[in-house]
C-alpha cells in the first residue's frame, strides 16, 4: 500500500472556506477506483504553525497513485486548491 497525505494551509481560513474545501475533498470518495481510503482532518488547535486541513489517502501501488494523479475529478481538485492554498505539504511512504 501506499499512502499519501497532503497538509493545506488555505488563504481563507474562515470555517465557511474551510468547510467548503472539506467537502470538495470527500466528494473524491467512491468515485476514483484507485482511491482505496480517503480520511480530511481538520485543525482543532489552530497553532501558528498549524495548517487547515488535512488529506489521508491509500493507494494499492505507485501505479494506483499515479493514475489517481491524473484522473479528471482529481485534477478539477487540483484547479479548486491551487485557488484556495495558501500552502502546501504532501509526503508518500509505503504502509
Amino acid at each position: 500500500m501506499i499512502t499519501h497525505i497532503v497538509l493545506f494551509k488555505l488563504k481563507d481560513r474562515s470555517p465557511e472556506a474551510i468547510a467548503q474545501t472539506v467537502q470538495v475533498l470527500k466528494d473524491m470518495e467512491g468515485k476514483i477506483d484507485e482511491l482505496k481510503h480517503i480520511e480530511v482532518g481538520v485543525d482543532v488547535v489552530h497553532s501558528e504553525r498549524s495548517y487547515d486541513i488535512a488529506l489521508f489517502t491509500k493507494f494499492e501501488s505507485m501505479e494506483a497513485l499515479g493514475a489517481y494523479q491524473i484522473h479528471p475529478l482529481h485534477q478539477k481538485v487540483i484547479e479548486h486548491m491551487t485557488q484556495v492554498r495558501e500552502a502546501s505539504a504532501s509526503v508518500d511512504y509505503e504502509s
